[in-house]
C-alpha cells in the first residue's frame, strides 16, 4: 500500500527515521536518478520522463514519500519525492510554488503514480516542472511505495557502509606505512594501487618528484608535465582543477606548502575521480608530511638517484618513460648530447648526499642540466645533457675542480657521448672502466677518459684478476724471493734495464752503477729466472709483469721498489 504524509514507512508500517545529515565520509559515487528508475521495484511502474531529461544523474540520497501540499520544508536537498498526487492543487500559482520549492531544495525528483487520482498528469505541473527542468516522472502502473522507500534505504545505507569500512582501509593502510617508516615512494605507489589512478608528487617549481601508476608504465602521465601542471591551479583545498580535470591536494612540511599531490583521470580505465580518491589522496598528504620529517634526504635528491639508477640499469620501459621523467624533472634531453660522468669518492666517503648537492650546485651555476645521484660501484654519477653549442671539457674541469676542494683523491672519468637517454647504460660503463682503470695519483689529470686508458691502465683494471696475479707471480716471483732472502736489488736493476728500453749503459747510469757491476746483476736476474734479456719477447713479458707487480703494489698501499 501506499503511504501518506512527510514520513518514509517500512514493511511493518513503523517510520524509518532518516538522518538528519547524511555523513560526508567520501565513497562511491551514490545513485543517480536513472539507475533509480531501472530498479525492479520502481521499473514495474513503467515510468515515463516528462522533464528534467538533462537532470538524470541527479544523486538520490533518500526517498520520501509525502501527500503534503508543502514538502519542501521536511526536506535536505537530494531526496526522491513519491506520491499520488492526491495533494496537488488545482490553482495554477499555488502548482508553480510547490515545483519551485521542490527544485530550490534540490530535491532529486517528483514520481508520481497516475493510478487513485491522476490517469494523466496535470497540465500545469508539467509545464511548471519543464519551466524548472526539474525531473518529474509519472508512474502508469501501482507501485508499492513502502517496498521502494525499503529498497532504496538499503542501497544508500549499505553504501554508507561500505564508504565508512572503505575509510577505515584507507586509514589503517596509511597509518601502516608511516608506523613502519615507509619511504615516500612506497606511499605514492600505494595511492596509486588504491585509487587505480595516477598519483604524482610534485614540488613547487612543478618538478615530478615521485609519479606512482597503476601496473602501467608512467610515460603518459609524464609527458610535458611542467607544462600541463602550470595549467592546473592548486585549489585552497582537495578539489578538482585544470582542463584536463586533476585531482589536487597540497603537501605541507613544518607548517609551509612544500608540493602537492596530484591524481590524474586515466582514460583507458576509469577517467573520472571521485569523492573517494579525494579521501585517498589526502590521507596520502598526511602520510607524506610525516615520512619528510623522518627521511631527511631530499626528495628531489631521491629522484634523481632513482632515475639515474633506473638509466643505468635500463629498467625504464620505453624511451618515451625515460624521457618524460626526465623532463619531469626539469631536465630537458631531446635533441641534448648526453655523456656519463663518474666521480669515485674514494674509500670511507660515506654518505654522499652533501657531495651531490654540491656538483648539482656547481653544475646549476654553470648553466648545465644534469641528474645527479649514487650509483652502482661506489660512484656519484652525473648525467649531463649539452646543448650542440656546449663543450662538455670545461664543465668536467670545473666539475672536478669543485670535487677534489672536498674530497682530493677523488676519481673523475668520463665516458662517451650518446644521443639518446636509452644509451646512457653504455656511457656508464665505460665511465666506470675507466674509473676502474685510473690509476691513483696521477699528475696532472683533472679527468680520465677512454683516450687515457694504456697498458699501466689497463693493467691497473685488472689487477683483481686471479690470471693476470699468477702472471706475474710465475714470471717475477723467484726473483723477488731471491732479494728477500739474500738482501739483494735485482729486481729495481731489472726494473730500471727494461724503462731504458735494454740500454745497459744508459740503464747503469740511471742505477748510478759502473757497467760491469750493472752487467753482472743482469746475469744474476738472467740466472735466477732462467730467462735471456737479450730476447725482446722475454723482456716485453719481463716488462709487463713487473708493471703489474708494481700496481699490485700500489694497490695495496705504496709499492716497496
Amino acid at each position: 500500500m501506499n503511504g501518506s504524509g512527510g514520513t518514509a514507512y517500512d514493511a511493518a508500517g513503523r517510520p524509518l527515521t532518516r538522518p538528519a545529515e547524511p555523513p560526508r565520509i567520501p565513497g562511491r559515487p551514490p545513485l543517480g536518478l536513472s539507475e533509480v528508475l531501472r530498479l525492479p521495484v520502481l521499473a514495474a511502474g513503467a515510468p515515463e520522463v516528462v522533464s528534467g531529461h538533462g537532470q538524470l544523474d541527479r544523486p538520490v540520497r533518500w526517498v520520501h514519500i509525502t501527500e503534503l501540499l508543502d514538502p519542501a520544508s521536511f526536506l535536505k536537498g537530494g531526496e526522491l519525492v513519491l506520491t499520488t498526487g492526491m495533494p496537488l492543487p488545482e490553482d495554477p500559482a499555488l502548482v508553480r510554488r510547490y515545483v519551485d520549492e521542490l527544485a530550490d531544495v534540490g530535491a532529486a525528483g517528483l514520481v508520481i503514480e497516475l493510478v487513485r487520482r491522476y490517469h494523466r498528469p496535470p497540465s500545469e505541473l508539467v509545464r511548471a516542472c519543464l519551466a524548472r527542468d526539474f525531473p518529474l516522472v509519472l508512474l502508469s502502473r501501482t507501485v508499492n511505495f513502502v517496498e521502494v522507500t525499503q529498497v532504496l534505504h538499503s542501497l544508500i545505507v549499505g553504501s554508507q557502509v561500505e564508504s565508512l569500512r572503505r575509510a577505515q582501509d584507507v586509514h589503517d593502510t596509511f597509518t601502516a606505512l608511516t608506523l613502519r617508516g615507509a619511504g615516500p615512494e612506497e606511499v605514492v605507489d600505494m595511492a596509486a594501487e588504491m585509487s587505480g589512478h595516477p598519483v604524482v608528487l610534485e614540488n613547487l617549481v612543478h618538478q615530478a618528484v615521485i609519479c606512482g601508476s597503476p601496473g602501467r608504465g608512467v610515460e603518459g602521465a609524464l609527458t610535458g608535465w611542467e607544462r600541463r601542471s602550470r595549467a592546473t591551479p592548486s585549489p585552497d583545498r582537495t578539489g578538482l582543477s585544470g582542463p584536463e580535470d586533476w585531482l589536487v591536494t597540497a603537501v605541507e612540511y613544518r607548517g609551509e606548502r612544500w608540493g602537492r599531490l596530484l591524481m590524474l583521470p586515466d582514460g583507458a580505465r576509469d577517467p573520472a575521480v571521485g569523492p573517494e580518491d579525494a579521501m585517498v589522496l589526502e590521507r596520502t598528504a598526511t602520510a607524506l608530511t610525516i615520512a619528510r620529517l623522518t627521511h631527511h634526504t631530499r626528495w628531489e635528491r631521491r629522484a634523481q638517484r632513482t632515475l639515474l639508477l633506473d638509466l643505468v640499469e635500463q629498467r625504464c620501459r620505453s624511451r618515451g618513460e625515460a624521457r618524460a621523467r626526465a623532463e619531469a624533472l626539469g631536465v630537458p634531453v631531446a635533441g641534448r648530447r648526453l655523456m656519463v660522468v663518474l666521480v669515485s669518492p674514494g674509500p670511507g666517503a660515506g654518505e654522499t648526499t652533501e657531495l651531490e648537492d654540491r656538483l648539482t650546485d656547481e653544475l646549476g651555476a654553470a648553466g648545465a642540466a644534469v641528474l645527479v645521484g649514487a650509483v652502482p660501484g661506489d660512484h656519484i654519477g652525473v648525467l649531463l645533457a649539452l646543448t650542440a653549442a656546449t663543450p662538455w671539457r670545461p664543465l668536467v674541469e670545473r666539475l672536478s675542480r669543485s670535487v677534489r676542494e672536498f674530497r682530493p683523491d677523488a676519481v673523475i672519468s668520463v665516458g662517451s657521448e650518446v644521443s639518446d637517454l636509452s644509451q646512457t647504460a653504455r656511457s656508464f660503463q665505460q665511465a666506470a672502466r675507466v674509473a676502474d682503470a685510473a690509476v691513483p695519483g696521477t699528475p696532472d689529470k683533472a679527468f680520465h677518459e677512454l683516450s687515457d686508458i694504456g697498458l699501466r691502465q689497463l693493467l691497473y683494471a685488472l689487477r683483481g684478476d686471479v690470471r693476470l696475479q699468477e702472471f706475474v707471480e710465475r714470471q717475477l716471483g723467484r726473483l723477488v724471493d731471491y732479494d728477500e732472502r739474500h738482501g739483494t736489488d735485482l729486481l729495481p736493476v731489472l726494473h730500471t734495464f727494461l724503462d731504458a728500453a735494454g740500454n745497459k749503459t744508459v740503464a747503469a747510469k740511471r742505477a748510478n752503477l759502473s757497467r760491469q757491476a750493472f752487467y753482472q746483476r743482469l746475469h744474476s736476474v738472467e740466472r735466477v729466472l732462467g730467462c735471456d734479456l737479450e730476447s725482446g719477447e722475454q723482456r716485453t713479458q719481463l716488462h709487463v709483469a713487473l708493471t703489474a707487480f708494481r700496481l699490485l703494489r700500489l694497490s695495496r698501499g705504496p709499492a716497496s721498489s
